[in-house]
């Protein structure tokens, strides 16, 4: 009889435990998804060198990511600060300084959890020597703008 109910056990110990790590990949695939859309944002106003709506587009980051479980978002403080210095700040340049640090935690929460079911680019601009995430091949460099547009590459392709 002890044996039957400790193999009852268990067996309902598994079920529970798998309920829950399914639940835990669910929340962040819930979360992640709308990170990226409020990035490229940010990133085109920086491209048009919009600095009052590159500042409204990472307030709304700033809005997701506080409303997010910090747990399933392994670098959401780094995020928030960058996102909160773009949307504080009223200079472009400034504004494309926190940029780079901003993409360099999107590019690392974009390798560790799928934000898109379409491609997601890593581009280069080796005159910053800085990387950003953007949907498609065509270079529109954030940090120069229409200063040098092009200037930049696809260095990866993260899927």
């Amino acid at each position: 009889m002890k044996k039957i109910f400790l193999i009852v056990a268990l067996i309902a110990t598994a079920f529970v435990q798998t309920g829950f790590a399914q639940h835990d990949h669910a929340a962040t695939q819930a979360q992640t998804p709308a990170l990226l859309p409020l990035y490229y944002g940010v990133k085109d106003a920086l491209v048009s060198g919009n600095v009052n709506l590159a500042a409204s587009k990472a307030g709304e980051l700033v809005k997701t990511l506080n409303g997010a479980d910090a747990k399933t978002i392994t670098n959401r403080d780094g995020l928030l600060e960058d996102a909160g210095k773009i949307a504080a700040s009223k200079d472009l340049k400034s504004q494309r300084e926190y940029f780079a640090g901003l993409s360099t935690d999107m590019i690392a929460l974009a390798k560790a959890s799928k934000l898109s079911a379409e491609p997601v680019y890593q581009m280069y601009c080796p005159m910053k020597k800085s990387n950003w995430l953007s949907s498609e091949k065509t270079v529109k460099n954030p940090y120069y703008g229409s200063a040098m547009l092009t200037c930049g590459k696809v260095v990866e392709t993260i899927k």
